[in-house]
């Protein structure tokens, strides 16, 4: 019965040593308690993934603005084509079940919907720089963020807490800081008198297109790496990627790669874009899995300025202190998120249950009835001292 858990637990406590009761955390422990060491590890990994975008920019930039090589679906058809070679490849030598014949006669059609997804993300963002600004792509390529909130709540069934959206709204005020910064220093003036009006509609559409794209990808591979594998995930995308990136490569790209002008520079930017992506995509679903769909997204928001940073010194950009306002506000924003756990609601016909693996435990009778019950399980450890109740 009920009435029995709760005096089990009522002398559970009593039996705590009366000064960790009584006594109150001070600023110290305060402190540490919020800069965790987990919520550091989160955020670092998070701005490794920065880097390794950063580093695709950057060579994606050398390579359509020194050498005039315009070849994006070929790019990423390279970094398809290793993830087939390394992660693809794997499966198809595992036995039993996590065979890849074995997965695509169970799931080929969801994976098959994955690499699409994932293909057209990228390339729709990519056209988007055709048709209008890239103030205009910094700012709504954050419109991934609430997509992948709301796809996390109603799919993964991810409960945020107000300290979650305070924190995403401050990392998206960050990148706003970051396009008025680049309005101010004039980077962008040439881009803002080349493009029409109409122009400029296509491409805001194309942009939201492909953030809505990249949310919707982002959310697939937390589910797939927290409740498969991500060597799964991995080859998968290798296999489907590679696949019909080359199909569309060749309807619409061929002609483009014909043109460019190959030396041991372009190929070596190419080696270098390629080892970048195929980074990113090989780390990210580790980060995922550590942390969550919406937070390797806020976190890859600095990106943009590590590109910037570097671009003092490679492009000899202009400086400007709005430029750390916006780090300092997007770093800000990391820590309001990362200090405080995410939930998930289970199924209501789930019993309810407290976890906490630091936690005494306490048994429950077998004959106990419980209430049936929305069950909040937070996705990391929590710091708190209370006991575990385990359902017999």
């Amino acid at each position: 019965m009920i009435p029995e858990t709760s005096n089990h637990v009522v002398s559970t406590i009593e039996n705590l040593p009366a000064e960790s009761i009584s006594s109150s955390p001070g600023p110290v422990q305060r402190i540490r308690k919020v800069f965790n060491r987990e919520m550091l590890l989160s955020i670092a990994l998070g701005q490794v993934l920065s880097l390794l975008i950063c580093g695709i920019r950057l060579t994606s930039k050398y390579l359509s603005e020194d050498f005039h090589a315009n070849t994006p679906l070929f790019q990423s058809f390279l970094n398809y084509i290793l993830l087939f070679l390394v992660y693809t490849t794997t499966l198809a030598v595992r036995q039993g079940e996590e065979n890849l014949l074995a997965i695509l006669k169970r799931r080929w059609w969801k994976y098959m919907f994955l690499g699409i997804i994932d293909i057209e993300a990228t390339y729709l963002v990519v056209k988007a720089h055709q048709y209008t600004t890239f103030i205009s792509i910094q700012l709504l390529n954050c419109f991934v963020i609430p997509v992948v909130i709301l796809l996390s709540w109603f799919f993964l069934l991810v409960r945020y807490k107000v300290l979650h959206f305070i924190g995403a709204v401050a990392c998206i005020l960050g990148i706003g800081c970051m396009a008025g910064a680049d309005v101010l220093m004039g980077r962008q003036q040439k881009e803002v008198d080349f493009y029409p009006g109409d122009s400029k509609l296509i491409g805001d559409v194309l942009v939201l297109g492909g953030a809505t794209l990249y949310g919707i990808s982002s959310v697939c591979q937390e589910y797939i790496v927290r409740n498969l594998s991500r060597i799964e995930l991995l080859g998968m995308i290798g296999l489907f990627g590679s696949f019909f990136s080359g199909i569309q490569l060749a309807i619409m790209e061929h002609k483009e790669l014909l043109k460019v002008p190959w030396d041991w520079q372009i190929g070596l930017l190419y080696v270098g874009f390629t080892a970048c992506m195929f980074g990113l995509y090989s780390f990210m679903p580790l980060v995922i899995k550590k942390t969550s769909a919406t937070a390797i997204n806020l976190s890859m928001l600095t990106a943009e300025l590590y590109t910037f940073f570097c671009g003092l010194f490679l492009f000899h950009y202009k400086f400007s202190g709005l430029y750390l306002l916006s780090f300092g506000t997007i770093l800000l924003g990391l820590v309001l998120y990362f200090s405080t756990t995410t939930y998930v609601a289970q199924d209501p016909r789930v019993y309810k249950q407290f976890r906490n693996p630091s936690g005494p435990v306490v048994e429950l009778p077998a004959s106990a009835q419980l209430e049936p019950s929305v069950t909040y399980t937070s996705l990391s450890q929590e710091t708190e001292e209370e006991p575990r109740v385990r359902v017999a």
